[in-house]
């Protein structure tokens, strides 16, 4: 668990992926929401009641099914609803298709009860963070930005010294680096981003060293 004054960020790694499920919560209100449940809601929901807090939202920050694929179970196990941009719509969708071609178990496609734009805001009890949409590594890509506490969460737009990969449908090298150029590198260098896969980073830290965002870089995919 990470501290950012009354924002405290818990990690779950989870399912085959070893994707970053986390748990952002207002410590003061005792209030939190979830990002990017992705496997195996029966434990993702026992970690997180040991929390004891009161889940507002399960937000995802794209739909692919390491990032969404529990949503629908642990949508029924913690009663609440489910946020994520509309343009990953046609990827969510499509997550029995995914979980066929990596020879996983059957998932459940989730209702989504509130569409994401760009300059949204999330509240998690008396914090706010604003949705970023941040298209390339999907079409629906966002990130959640919680300006006063200098956090972002980013699923896999952005790694600690890479990029999200542009090889899967709806993907684009060229947006997924003007979505990090436009809308994450302008954020203070100070600022923690948390990424969908592996450990945690800054904005500073990858401005400086990231190779796929120096001059004359080149993405993954």
């Amino acid at each position: 668990m990470s501290d950012h004054g009354a924002l405290q960020v818990h990690t779950i790694v989870n399912g085959p992926f070893q994707e970053n499920c986390f748990v952002a919560a207002d410590s003061d209100a005792g209030e939190a929401i979830v990002v990017d449940p992705g496997w195996d809601a029966d434990a993702l929901a026992e970690r997180i009641r040991a929390l004891e807090v009161t889940v507002a939202t399960i937000v995802c920050t794209h739909a692919h099914i390491d990032h969404a694929g529990a949503v629908a179970p642990l949508k029924r196990l913690l009663g609440v609803p489910f946020a994520m941009h509309p343009g990953d719509a046609p990827v969510l969708a499509n997550m029995n298709m995914s979980a066929q071609m990596f020879g996983l178990p059957e998932v459940e496609t989730p209702e989504v009860e509130r569409d994401l734009a760009e300059g949204d805001e999330v509240k998690v009890g008396g914090l706010t963070a604003q949705v970023l949409h941040t298209p390339g590594h999907s079409p629906g890509g966002s990130c959640l930005h919680f300006a006063d506490q200098q956090v972002v969460i980013v699923g896999d737009t952005l790694f600690a010294g890479s990029v999200g990969r542009t090889d899967l449908p709806g993907g684009s090298t060229q947006l997924l680096l003007d979505s990090i150029k436009d809308k994450l590198l302008g954020l203070p260098d100070e600022t923690t981003v948390y990424c969908g896969h592996g450990p945690s980073t800054t904005i500073g830290a990858e401005r400086k060293a990231n190779p796929f965002l120096q001059a004359g870089g080149n993405a993954l995919f």
